[in-house]
């Protein structure tokens, strides 16, 4: 039996896509909803995500999409069902928002930004009666309370989706950890996810500062990335490191392969060849096509280099990356940890504290980019927010 949920109250706290996703649905139950976000304004880190392209999701089949979240896909795989990669897309186009695949299967907004896909959504919310209170900063829970440093609200549930623990100036700043860990609630270190590594390089570098890396794969532990990333003063950034960067902060070591199409054996030969009177460094480049890119990393981490062809195949092929690191935890795309599962329901209710319940980036899971964090993000928030119906519906 359904129950008239009008004179029911929601309290959503952070308003990313997670909590967003928690109060339209929230709202299309016909409970009062009121959205709570630390910030002047909603969606930062969702837009801040869309300036480069926002990537909503991964054009797979749930069997393909799911062991991207490794350890918590067991986890998240109910709630990934219930809102997979073609709901997502149909989700956007119901807000106007007409969606395309790339070549790699990332599934991309026509509009490429997150500002139009944002705007149709709050209208959506408007309508729907959901109100936004920024500048509300969570400050923890007083009895049946929730206490902002604006003042002291009650409701009938809440829904926290206050983010992890990166990019604090767009709002996840990950001080609702403590809040949680006074209350003896279970919350996992945060570590840096999806995040670029840190090189202090020799002088000869500059001049490759700003280009890509390409045509590598980077191997750490037993991942491997065929992923380019991008060469900066500060290290190594993009597609390709972030999906290394589990293994790196785990503590594998890092090699690349710098000819990742032939064999050791296959170089090994190349670079066999009489070099005549050319120097070493031109005998690599012009019998191994080289690019002057790859050539200096050669030189940047194999110094002095092996003279014998075979030795320095194997160097190719495995070139060992130093680095200081990942970049800190602040800078990273996503992060690790978080609010462990255990300290949930199957409905993503907190077990301390009947009536609230947690979504999106705050729980303890991590994926790699290419639309898993986002997709993830809408259906733990969907997912709680049914099970906060339930809840309401139920008393």
């Amino acid at each position: 039996m359904q129950h008239d949920l009008s004179t029911k109250t929601a309290a959503v706290i952070g308003a990313g896509p997670a909590g967003l996703m928690a109060a339209e649905v929230l709202a299309q139950a016909g409970v009062q909803v009121c959205v709570y976000d630390a910030k002047p304004s909603v969606g930062r880190k969702f837009l801040m995500a869309g300036k480069s392209g926002l990537n909503l999701t991964m054009d797979a089949p749930l069997d393909v999409f799911v062991p991207h979240y490794a350890e918590a896909a067991d986890t998240l795989r109910p709630i990934l069902q219930g809102f997979d990669a073609a709901a997502v897309q149909d989700w956007a186009r119901g807000l106007g928002q007409e969606v395309f695949t790339g070549s790699s299967g990332r599934v991309f907004p026509r509009a490429m930004k997150a500002s139009p896909l944002l705007r149709a959504w709050l209208v959506r919310l408007n309508d729907l009666g959901v109100r936004m209170q920024t500048r509300w900063r969570w400050t923890g829970f007083d009895g049946d309370a929730l206490i902002f440093d604006q003042g002291r609200v009650t409701a009938d549930v809440t829904v926290l989706a206050l983010g992890g623990a990166s990019w604090a100036r767009l709002g996840s700043d990950g001080a609702w950890a403590d809040i949680l860990r006074g209350q003896d609630i279970a919350v996992a270190p945060f570590g840096a996810a999806n995040v670029g590594l840190q090189v202090e390089w020799s002088a000869h570098m500059t001049p490759h500062y700003g280009q890509p890396v390409k045509a590598v794969a980077w191997q750490a532990g037993d991942t491997t990335s065929r992923g380019e990333a991008i060469l900066s003063a500060r290290g190594l950034e993009g597609g390709g490191i972030y999906a290394i960067a589990r293994a790196v902060r785990e503590g594998a070591a890092l090699t690349v392969d710098l000819m990742p199409d032939q064999t050791v054996q296959q170089v090994a030969a190349r670079l066999a060849k009489k070099r005549g009177k050319e120097s070493h460094a031109n005998h690599i480049r012009k019998t191994l096509k080289l690019e002057p890119l790859k050539l200096a990393l050669l030189q940047e981490w194999a110094r002095p280099l092996p003279q014998d062809p075979q030795a320095l195949a194997g160097v190719l092929k495995a070139l060992p990356v130093a680095h200081i690191g990942l970049r800190p935890l602040d800078e990273a795309i996503s992060t690790s940890g978080g609010l462990s599962f255990d300290a949930l329901d199957e409905a993503l209710m907190l077990k301390a504290r009947p009536g609230t319940f947690a979504a999106g980036e705050m729980l303890d899971w991590e994926a790699p980019t290419g639309g898993y964090l986002i997709t993830a993000c809408m259906a733990t928030g969907r997912w709680a927010a049914q099970g906060a119906v339930a809840h309401l519906q139920a008393t």
